[in-house]
């Protein structure tokens, strides 16, 4: 089975390393410095669950290049991801298995208009990294897991064979009985973390023990929770209430990644979570508020900034 994948960022050059490691037929669609980095000196990762060095790997920049894929692993930056979605059918091959790994509960939906929706499964990765320099993944926290699953019978067997190379490279992975759950309890408690922690700058440590953030953090959930129910999800009407209990057991500097991106100047996940709640709920007759507002106030910021730029000089009085 050859496996693709597309971008190998901090998700896609972790398990891919990985996958490649353990023998199977890996290829990587990159771009810029680190592809560069990656075909001279191959592929690094720094992780508390061993460390790994890839003295070669098959990565390209243009497409036409890469093997026919099986399997092909979306793993760009949400941002990016209408962009690479939409150069797909030029050299996705017939029968191919496309399986995004965005947050968000948008990805399917958007492979599919490129794609078709019988090409398109769905996955979820949960792990902590990022490029420490060109050719370098550095994996923080003890867990990388991924989840995935068919969104069409036909889907399965494939599937099936992919999670067999991933239990073979180590890697914590597992197809649940209904991977569109899944997803939106995902999508729920990422809403709820990056909407707060983004919103006030704070880790959720503080988030949680402030009682007014804390019914905020909750009510963001809520509408999350209320919004995937209406499209059919079966998620307990009380969701919001138990995601509650598990942002106790976080340790209390936890930011979202959406926080590290404000903080640093780069553009944010934004349209695709609180944004995306109020999008979703008002195609259904649904109100979000409390993602409305963090929606608009985070709204400015959404396309990044240069990190720490000096404020603009106070224009003249005209009079």
């Amino acid at each position: 089975m050859q496996i693709v994948f597309v971008g190998a960022g901090g998700i896609g050059g972790y398990f891919g390393g990985r996958l490649a490691a353990a023998g199977a037929r890996v290829a990587f669609l990159a771009r810029g410095r680190h592809a560069q980095a990656l075909r001279e000196r191959g592929l690094r990762i720094t992780s508390p669950l061993g460390d790994l060095h890839l003295p070669a790997v098959t990565v390209a920049e243009d497409p036409a290049s890469l093997p026919a894929a099986d399997i092909v692993v979306f793993a760009v930056k949400l941002p990016d991801a209408e962009a690479a979605a939409a150069q797909l059918p030029a050299w996705v091959p017939p029968g191919a298995l496309v399986l995004p790994l965005q947050n968000g509960v948008d990805a399917a939906e958007l492979l599919a208009r490129h794609v078709g929706a019988a090409a398109v499964a769905q996955g979820l990765a949960y792990i902590a990294t990022r490029i420490a320099a060109p050719g370098c993944i550095e994996h923080g926290g003890d867990f990388a897991r991924l989840r995935f699953g068919a969104l069409q019978p036909a889907q399965a067997p494939r599937l099936q064979r992919f999670l067999e190379a991933c239990r073979a490279a180590g890697i914590d992975a597992e197809m649940p009985a209904d991977i569109r759950r899944a997803v939106w309890e995902k999508f729920v408690f990422l809403v709820g973390l990056s909407g707060l922690t983004a919103l006030t700058r704070q880790p959720v440590g503080v988030v949680r023990a402030d009682a007014e953030l804390r019914r905020l953090l909750q009510a963001v959930m809520a509408e999350a929770t209320a919004l995937g129910r209406a499209e059919g999800v079966d998620l307990p009407a009380d969701y919001a209430e138990q995601r509650m209990a598990f942002v106790d057991s976080l340790p209390h500097g936890m930011k979202a990644s959406m926080l590290h991106d404000l903080e640093a100047g780069r553009p944010l996940e934004l349209p695709w979570l609180a944004a995306a709640v109020v999008r979703r709920s008002a195609r259904l007759g649904l109100e979000a508020p409390v993602n409305r507002f963090i929606a608009a106030a985070l709204g400015p910021l959404a396309g990044g900034a240069p990190a720490h730029a000096a404020p603009a000089a106070p224009s003249k009085p005209t009079s």
